[in-house]
Order: C-alpha cells, then structure tokens, then sequence
C-alpha cells in the first residue's frame, strides 16, 4: 500500500511535482484506490511527517498512510509557522476535502498533533465532511488541560534541555548529547506550536461519534494518565486505552511496535467492513 511520504532527493521540476500532488499539506500523496483506510497522521510540537516515513510497511496492506506537513518545514520552509490551533485545523480539514483524502479515514496525532486532530475531527464533522472512521490520540492530555504555558517562553538552552530529557533529540534523529545546530534549525517550529498550544482554548462542543484511541506511556511527564483518560468524555462512541512503557517520544524508540501493533489491529477492522463480501456461489457467475 502507498504511503504519502515522499522520499529522496527532488530537485527543480520534480520538486513542483511532488508538492502538486496532494497541495502543500500532503505532498506527493493521491488517493489510493487499492485503500479501505487513509489514516491521516499529524506531527508532535515542531515534528515532521518523517516519524511516519515508514508505517505502511507496518499499519496493514489496505491502509494509506497519508502524513501531514505543516508550514516552516522540508518544502514549506519558507511559509511562516502557524500560532494559531483553529484556523490550522480548518486550512487542514478543507484540504483534505480538496485533495479526495476524507473518505474513510481515520487520524493519527501524537502530542499536539493530538490536539491537532481532534480539531480537524471536528472541523470536518462541522463542514459536514463526515468524522473519521477512528480517532488515535498519542502523548496528549484532553483538550481542555491545553492552554497552560508549556515552554515556549523558554530560553533555546532551556528548550533545549526540556526536550533532550523528553528523548526528542534522539527520535528526531539529533545527537541527544550535543544538539546544537540541528536543533536550532527546529526552533522557530518548534516554539510557534508550542505558542498554538498555550493558546488554545477548548470551546465546549458536541463530542465526536467516532470510536477514540487514546494512548499514553508509563514514562510521559506530558500525558499522565488521568489526563489522557478524559478523552473518553469527547466521544459518544466506544473509548480504548492503552497504556505502553517509553517516554514521552516512545513512538520513534524501541517501544514503537506495541503501537504499531495496535493502530494494525483497529484500521484492519475499519478495512474489514469496507470489503465487500461475495455472495457468488461456486462455480455460479
């Protein structure tokens, strides 16, 4: 099954291609006819789509893995990040719509990508898109624990130290002993979501329908469980949860499989009751 990731090096007019396809917020991707199930997967607080680079592999055969790429990163480096959570998720739900991608999906979101999805869930429900067949929340507390100061106010010595003992660094692929100017680079990103966070504010809104996963880890000074639990009160639908070991970034360490493991379990279901069933009896036509 195809992912939307886009991989290598694109250069000149391979580049304008890549980006055409699927607009700035999903380069590369179109929809795949061979899927049952997009699942439409947001970033953490100044994250890219390359912590999902390679969950089609893992995900289920039937599953389009479709990664979304917010402003001031890889081709949208040169479009200011947003600080604002509500016009994002509104900018993201009409692209979705526009690009054929919110048929059968479900979303992914990790930390603020969380938050993230949950306002786009509602945007498209809202716009009467629909809602998603799933929402999957990681390493997020519930909407409304949003809005306290979380960093970014932060000195880049002190964010960067918040973040090495988070294991952010090393997830993204950053010496966690060093840093510096790879990390630098992220900073503008990394604290305009930070500022989306601390301003949000949860407006009270008629839950979802849709069936919540709701993750968090045994390690996770952001997400503690009791606050991960309040997802159950923005669904009318069923609410998992699942508790794994790691830490806050536990999903780019070695105990990313457990939640592999379960997002292939639920889409596989999802999938199951979008193929049709064959009534042709042997040998009929």
């Amino acid at each position: 099954m195809s992912t939307g990731t886009v991989t290598g090096t694109v250069t000149g007019t391979g580049m304008v291609a890549a980006r055409r396809a699927g607009g700035p917020w999903f380069p590369g991707v179109t929809p795949d006819p061979a899927a049952d199930v997009r699942l439409v997967c947001f970033p953490h607080a100044g994250g890219t789509p390359s912590v999902y680079r390679d969950w089609h592999a893992h995900v289920g055969d039937r599953v389009q893995v479709v990664p979304v790429l917010l402003p001031g990163r890889s081709f949208r480096l040169g479009e200011p990040p947003r600080r604002e959570m509500g016009p994002m998720a509104a900018d993201i739900a009409a692209a979705l719509v526009g690009q054929g991608l919110a048929d059968a999906f479900a979303l992914f979101g990790h930390s603020m990508g969380a938050l993230l999805a949950y306002e786009v869930a509602c945007e498209l429900r809202d716009g009467g898109a629909g809602e998603p067949v799933h929402l999957f929340v990681s390493g997020s507390r519930a909407p409304h624990f949003y809005g306290a100061r979380i960093g970014a106010e932060l000195t880049d010595d002190a964010l960067l130290a918040m973040v090495r003992d988070l294991g952010g660094l090393a997830g993204a692929g950053v010496d966690p002993e060093g840093g510096g100017a790879a990390f630098a680079r992220r900073m503008p990103v990394l604290r305009a979501d930070l500022t989306a966070c601390e301003r949000y504010r949860w407006a009270p809104r008629r839950p979802l329908a849709c069936p919540i996963t709701a993750f968090s880890a045994a390690g996770d000074p952001i997400a503690p469980p009791g606050q991960v639990d309040e997802w159950r009160e923005y669904t009318y639908g069923s609410t998992l949860r699942r508790h794994l070991p790691g830490g806050h970034f536990y999903l780019t360490g070695p105990d990313r499989p457990a939640l592999l493991h379960e997002l292939r379990r639920e889409l596989g279901r999802h999938a199951a009751r979008r193929t049709p069933v064959s009534t042709t009896e042997p040998g009929g036509l």
